[in-house]
């Protein structure tokens, strides 16, 4: 018992020594560096209000909310992305219809209105803001990068 103690304790002297002296692979992009100081928190940035429908930049991600949604309220009661999304409401609101795949259940069956699994809206749909990204990205379309090759 007291080899497994004390292998254990050298494990983790071994894991605090190497993460202090460890090199920074990756850059730091959450938080602060003591973040138990009171720091500041910077304005949010402005989120993009164009109302233009944004390409996706991969099969199946859900598509991003192209208007602001300061003061939504998105409760078990109430949920305001619906009195514009819900089937009944785009014609004269403008907006496109929910997906049919947030009326299925679990086992594929339709419903009559939206699943509860899919009720919450920004669980997944998120609103762009004009900022400069965290990390560099290389992402490229697939569509993109099959054309270049042919």
């Amino acid at each position: 018992m007291s080899g497994a103690l004390a292998g254990g304790a050298l494990v983790f002297a071994c894991g605090a020594i190497y993460a202090q002296t460890a090199p920074e692979i990756v850059p730091r992009v959450t938080g602060y560096a003591s973040p138990m100081a009171d720091q500041p928190i910077p304005p949010f940035a402005r989120p993009v209000t164009d109302d233009k429908r944004v390409m996706r930049n991969y099969p199946e991600q859900p598509p991003v909310i192209p208007h602001s949604i300061d003061n939504y309220q998105l409760t078990v009661r109430t949920n305001r992305c619906l009195d514009c999304h819900r089937r009944q409401f785009t014609e004269s609101s403008g907006a496109p219809m929910i997906s049919v795949t947030h009326f299925m259940d679990r086992d594929g069956q339709v419903l009559g209105d939206v699943t509860p699994r899919r009720y919450f809206c920004t669980a997944c749909h998120v609103t762009q803001s004009d900022v400069r990204p965290l990390v560099s990205n290389t992402f490229q379309d697939m569509a993109v990068g099959s054309s270049a090759r042919q």
